[in-house]
């Protein structure tokens, strides 16, 4: 029988309430990929990360939902670097983690922001918008015809969907099995919805469906949001320079999260995308299996 700590991390915190809970797990290079597996699906958060050592990177880390791993994650990023520094593993400054979307800076910032680099974007068309708004379960007038449903990606994809508003935004109840099977069709993680609506100082007020990975909805996406940030470059509804926007998530859940994403841009193209916030460790775990 093997024990282990977990360390429990909410990621993306808003003065350190709310947030996305993720595992994290330090030391796991004795681990198989079959027990990785194991402890994701008993620890039961949307992704945990495991962290061992790397020839590549000052880390590697990866990631698993409770059902299988996945390239990438911004949130449990974000949570392992915090744990790294909160042990002493790591102080400020530029690390690099190595994943299977290739090996990514990550910066711890004094004030314990920290934010991690991403995938230059990436866009698909989508066609299917009346299947879309059937599998959200609301009429096609409600999807923002003013802008373009797209795939974007910045290390993982999901599908980009403007909302008209907030109140249509917060009061959507998803068939997430029709969910699963466009995600699975599309080769997408999931449904990245957002509105230009928002509750504080946010340039969008986003949600995320991942039924397809064992994730209903998640209060904090990283990567997701990250794409979402180069969306709003490319439809000209940020400005053509460098950037910080702040996305809220989270808020219909009760865990009102805060992702901020930089943008670099070098005359009309971003040339580098980072994307973070704060955490704050709620716990830790023994766990025996």
């Amino acid at each position: 029988m093997l024990s282990i700590d977990v360390y429990v991390v909410h990621a993306f915190s808003k003065d350190g309430e709310g947030g996305n809970a993720a595992g994290v797990v330090l030391h796991a290079d004795a681990l198989t990929e079959l027990e990785m597996k194991q402890i994701a699906k008993k620890v039961g958060y949307s992704e945990t990360a495991f962290v061992s050592q790397s020839h590549h990177a000052d880390v590697r880390v990866r990631f698993f939902t409770p059902e299988e791993e996945v390239d990438l994650c911004g949130h449990a990023t974000i949570a392992t670097f915090h744990v790294l520094k909160e042990q002493g593993l790591l102080g400020s400054g530029r690390f690099t983690q190595e994943t299977r979307a290739g090996v990514l800076e990550v910066e711890i910032r004094n004030d314990l922001t920290i934010m991690m680099q991403q995938r230059l974007p990436e866009f698909l068309p989508v066609t299917n918008h009346q299947e879309i708004a059937d599998s959200l379960k609301v009429p096609l007038e409600v999807l923002d015809d003013r802008f373009p449903i797209l795939i974007g990606f910045t290390g993982l994809r999901d599908i980009l969907i403007p909302i008209k508003s907030l109140t249509e935004l917060l009061s959507i109840q998803p068939d997430f099995e029709k969910v699963k099977e466009i995600s699975r069709q599309s080769h997408v993680v999931g449904y990245h919805l957002f509105t230009l609506e928002t509750m504080e100082d946010g340039i969008a007020h986003t949600r995320n469906f991942a039924p397809l990975y064992g994730i209903d909805e998640e209060s904090a996406t990283g990567t997701s949001n990250g794409a979402l940030a180069c969306y709003l470059f490319e439809q000209s509804l940020v400005l053509k320079k460098s950037s910080t926007l702040v996305m809220e998530q989270g808020y219909g859940m009760k865990f009102p999260s805060e992702i901020l994403v930089e943008l670099t841009v070098a005359g009309e193209e971003i040339s580098h995308v980072t994307v973070g916030g704060k955490a704050t460790t709620l716990s830790v775990q023994h766990l025996d299996f």
